[in-house]
């Protein structure tokens, strides 16, 4: 008996928490667009609403309940389906590199095509335009090279053939030369001396440049199936009712003030408390008949 109750119990605690548990809800779908029009001879108000669903999509999540609007209250007449084919369209941006022979950015835009054509790896094409802004030009590498220069002195008017008479260093194209070889001449008085100086020059320079663009604009791919569900709702005129002041309700005890929401779980609850209680009584009987004998 003892074990009869407990499963009573168990199963009371299951019967609680089932009838308390929500229905799960679709998913609600939002209209694409709402149309407002009049229908027929008498220019009946009615509203379109349009949605767009994939064929995964769960259409029950459509809401179809009536609304009022603009002293109008709007029902549903029907629910119209159209398969169709729709065009996915996205942002998209594609960057390129290319070696280039100059580092001059107005020489590298003219070498840049205004547009490109592309496909994705998903099945999107479109044409994509050229961001001005996006160029960038970046050296390659660097290469330094260089040159032997040399420059001839002549120092004329000389008391006598001695080098201490002769610059050893001078300055040419503004780089310095150095004292390398010396002439002598003499007129029986005076010497003339004829001085080569040499130097070396070294230049870096780049060896090339590469460019980045990147090109942007929408790409689109076709053949993606869509369905179209559309809401037609009617409408009719709101009467208004003649306002009245009603009399005061007596307002019902709070115990009462339950709500019918929770009347078909009271019943549940309550069989299930009759059947407890009779399971008890007879516990309790077939006690009593054991002491007495």
């Amino acid at each position: 008996m003892k074990k009869r109750i407990a499963m009573l119990l168990c199963a009371l605690s299951a019967l609680l928490s089932v009838t308390t548990l929500p229905a799960l809800a679709a998913e609600q779908h939002y209209p694409v667009s709402v149309e407002e029009y009049t229908y027929g001879p008498l220019d009946e108000l009615r509203i379109n609403k349009i949605y767009q669903l994939s064929l995964s999509d769960d259409p029950s999540g459509i809401p179809t309940e009536n609304f009022d609007r603009n002293g109008r209250h709007y029902y549903l007449l029907d629910m119209v389906r159209k398969d169709e084919v729709g065009v996915d369209t996205q942002p998209h941006t594609e960057t390129i590199t290319m070696d280039s022979d100059t580092g001059d950015l107005a020489e590298v835009l003219k070498r840049l095509d205004a547009q490109m054509e592309v496909t994705t790896e998903d099945g999107h094409t479109g044409t994509l335009v050229l961001d001005h802004t996006s160029v960038k030009v970046e050296v390659k590498g660097y290469k330094t090279s260089s040159r032997s220069l040399s420059a001839t002195r002549t120092y004329p008017s000389l008391s006598d053939a001695d080098l201490a008479l002769i610059p050893t260093t001078i300055t040419d194209g503004g780089k310095t030369l150095t004292l390398a070889d010396v002439q002598w001449s003499s007129d029986g008085t005076y010497y003339t001396a004829t001085a080569k100086y040499t130097g070396s020059s070294s230049s870096r320079h780049a060896t090339g440049y590469t460019v980045s663009a990147s090109y942007t604009g929408e790409v689109a791919k076709t053949n993606c199936e869509v369905v179209t569900y559309t809401a037609i709702f009617g409408s009719t005129a709101i009467e208004e009712q003649p306002s009245e002041t009603p009399e005061p309700e007596a307002e019902a005890p709070a115990s009462l003030n339950l709500g019918t929401n929770y009347l078909p779980v009271l019943g549940v609850v309550g069989g299930v408390i009759a059947l407890l209680v009779a399971a008890c009584w007879g516990y309790q009987k077939m006690k009593e008949r054991k002491m007495h004998t």
